[in-house]
């Protein structure tokens, strides 16, 4: 959202990023935008969700804008009545195929409301785009609506990036929220036999099982929870990192379309990432070959790869080189040229 809102502030637009205050929400730092956040009773579940459409619904209603976009589904129905009403233009974003993700396939009832929802909105914004390839063919071949692709990745910044990691500071990255379906058990699992140290950056619904976990394990020393980062210890993180990892279980088609920023932020690091074996993945592998693909999350599969690239040098630094090369070519600069055309050309 940094990106988006930074580079249409820049283009001329004036941009207000809306979200909501948690009580472990980072202070807000100063932007080329403003930004708000909605103060809510309730934190998560069925309540959350219908305080948040409530309350977003009434803070649109009284706010003056031209635009209103959208992220998500848990966003996009307030943002189209009230732009509906107000004769304003909606922009669907889709980070995700939220009725897809493991929280919501796993529990029916839910998945068909959310379904409802996606349905209904799909087929009445106009003006819709998402992060990848296989999630506007999706979209297009279940609704018939057209959806422009935006892909997450970083910024291309001018900067040296070390040709070798000191045999002292190895570790294994992960960045991302500590959720259901991201492999992170099992890759605490795995740690047992590797000479390597673990780092985890985030939080989410596992936190406090994970570091159970770890602590119970044996091997406690080799992994560490950072918590939250700001963007710009969590980039001097993937910087000094050995291996990233982009684990995620076939739990849905919203991971198995997935196309994680975590992977890109590697990617400019030139940090070879271990990924899945899911089709965003291969077609970008075959384009510039930076990632070891693994077909499935078991302990002995993650182990075999990390240890490949651990051993492997020649292997480990064609991908470190590939990732140098890529990063010219996956960028953000290249990408907001798609944005700024894609809000010149609203309906």
């Amino acid at each position: 959202m940094k990106r988006i809102c930074g580079s249409l502030a820049h283009a001329g637009y004036e941009v207000l990023l809306v979200g909501r205050q948690l009580p472990n929400s980072i202070p807000l730092n100063n932007e080329p935008y403003a930004q708000q956040r909605l103060h809510l009773v309730f934190k998560k579940g069925k309540l959350f969700y219908l305080e948040y459409n409530v309350r977003l619904f009434c803070f649109l209603l009284f706010k003056k804008f031209d635009i209103c976009c959208g992220i998500d589904l848990d966003t996009i129905l307030p943002c189209y009545l009230v732009s509906k009403w107000k004769r304003k233009k909606c922009v669907y974003d889709a980070h995700e195929l939220f009725s897809e993700v493991p929280e919501v396939v796993r529990r029916p009832f839910i998945q068909k409301i959310w379904r409802r929802v996606e349905k209904f909105a799909i087929r009445r914004v106009r003006n819709c785009y998402t992060v990848s390839d296989g999630l506007a063919d999706f979209f297009q071949q279940k609704y018939e609506r057209h959806f422009e692709v935006i892909r997450n990745v970083p910024l291309l910044q001018e900067e040296k990036i070390p040709a070798n990691v000191p045999q002292s500071r190895r570790y294994i990255l992960y960045q991302g929220a500590l959720n259901e379906g991201r492999g992170l058990s099992q890759l605490i699992k795995a740690m047992e036999e590797l000479p390597l140290q673990l780092k985890l950056a985030g939080e989410g619904d596992l936190s406090i099982p994970l570091r159970e976990m770890a602590r119970n394990s044996g091997y406690n020393e080799k992994i560490e929870f950072l918590g939250q980062k700001l963007p710009g210890e969590l980039r001097q993180l993937t910087h000094s990192s050995f291996i990233g990892v982009n684990l995620l279980e076939n739990k849905g088609l919203s991971y198995y379309y997935s196309l994680a920023n975590k992977f890109f932020d590697c990617v400019h690091a030139g940090v070879p990432v271990i990924t899945m074996n899911f089709p965003e993945y291969i077609k970008l592998n075959k384009q510039f070959e930076v990632a070891l693909l693994v077909n499935d999350l078991q302990k002995e599969t993650l182990v075999q790869a990390i240890t490949m690239l651990e051993q492997d040098k020649d292997a480990y630094f064609r991908l470190k080189e590939n990732c140098l090369r890529a990063r010219n070519t996956w960028n953000w600069q290249q990408e907001a040229l798609k944005l700024l055309a894609f809000y010149r050309a609203l309906q």
